[in-house]
């Protein structure tokens, strides 16, 4: 393993390497077909290198942890407003998740549905490509531009088309208060049916899920405007249920999927809200399942059973959806015998292997680990 601490060590070690690279942040996203070679660790490439808070503008080195960059926006009362995840208690791994991490997963929490996704947030990046040119894209603040915008390319890239150095980003201030409203008891169709409602309303949820049988609608904002959202809100979803309201739900069990953590198999779907309760309906008997973003994201997890089977089934259903599934977490011999990535179509699959070429020439940034 090399430990590296500047962008031109990286550069250095890229252009130098004769066999393929894992490259890794704080290790804690541990996603994808098993990958071998030497270990790339540019968690050393850490530090904030230009906050301006009246910007609304952050910049720091990739392997920065998050959590430093979190205290420093809190500390002027602002925050990351994707609220990316943690998935070190779902997949067991340790470490400090970092903002390269982040952006190279781009790891979203349930706040996209209002705000938008990490890629939304991040105006420019630095990263090596597979060849060892340094390059940059985008800036500091929100514009614009014409050409090839990379910093999309490189979000939700999983380190394979180049190592990420450098990220600016955008922030949000931080709110005054935040409550939940809960509906319990629901099946996926209704609990899917009163998250629809809730986000078609005027009231501007921020989080709205299916969890533990419940639904957890999120307000935040002004005080006063959440107080009058809330009690509105609480009038339109009297059909579902009896709706009660806390200020103390515990958000990060939807955004990390904590009800299934210790669960050995677990599965992130992507598809149109109204179509999850019919990928929970395919799945075997015994998986469990809870949903984000309105239905749109549903996590399964799989306790005892055939973990490639349930694979297919999931990938299949998902195709049909015209969505997407991830196995998020499996052993290693079920990751290495599966697409762990929902497969391409054709086309798709043609402009990926041309971009990974240009980018990735010599195929050594972790190869394999999105595609076989």
């Amino acid at each position: 393993m090399t430990l590296l601490t500047s962008e031109a060590d990286v550069a250095e070690e890229v252009s130098g390497a004769t066999g393929p690279l894992i490259v890794r942040g704080g290790g804690t996203r541990a996603v994808g077909r098993p990958v071998t070679g030497e270990v790339l660790e540019v968690s050393g490439l850490s530090g904030i290198t230009l906050y301006e808070p009246g910007a609304l503008t952050i910049v720091a080195q990739a392997g920065t942890p998050l959590a430093e960059i979190e205290a420093a926006l809190a500390a002027e009362n602002q925050r990351l407003a994707f609220e990316p995840y943690d998935m070190t208690g779902l997949l067991g791994t340790a470490g400090a998740s970092t903002i390269g991490g982040v952006i190279a997963t781009n790891a979203s929490g349930p706040r996209r549905i209002q705000a938008g996704a990490a890629r939304d947030f991040a105006l420019g990046v630095r990263f090596v490509d597979g060849a060892g040119h340094v390059v940059k894209n985008g800036g500091r603040v929100m514009k614009n531009v014409t050409g090839y915008d990379l910093v999309k390319l490189m979000s939700g890239s999983w380190g394979t088309l180049g190592v990420l150095t450098e990220v600016s980003l955008k922030v949000l201030p931080a709110v005054e208060a935040t409550t939940t409203l809960v509906i319990r008891n629901l099946s996926p169709e209704r609990a899917v049916a009163a998250m629809s409602a809730a986000l078609g309303s005027p009231f501007e949820v921020s989080g709205a899920a299916w969890i533990d049988g419940a639904v957890w609608l999120r307000l935040e904002g002004f005080a006063s405007s959440v107080a009058y959202r809330a009690t509105s809100l609480q009038d339109v979803l009297r059909g579902f249920g009896d709706v009660t309201r806390t200020d103390d739900a515990d958000w990060t069990r939807v955004r990390d999927a904590v009800p299934l953590h210790g669960l050995p198999t677990v599965w992130r779907v992507s598809v149109k809200p109204g179509d999850g309760p019919d990928v929970i309906a395919a799945l075997p008997e015994g998986c469990q399942s809870m949903m984000d973003w309105g239905g749109g994201l549903i996590w399964v997890g799989q306790g005892e059973g055939d973990g490639a089977a349930t694979h297919r089934i999931v990938q299949d259903v998902v195709a049909r959806l015209g969505g997407h599934a991830t196995l998020m977490k499996g052993a290693d011999d079920l990751r290495a015998a599966v697409p762990v990535f929902q497969p391409e179509a054709p086309g798709v699959a043609v402009l990926s292997a041309a971009l990974r070429a240009r980018f990735d020439p010599r195929g050594i940034l972790n190869p394999g680990l999105m595609v076989a």
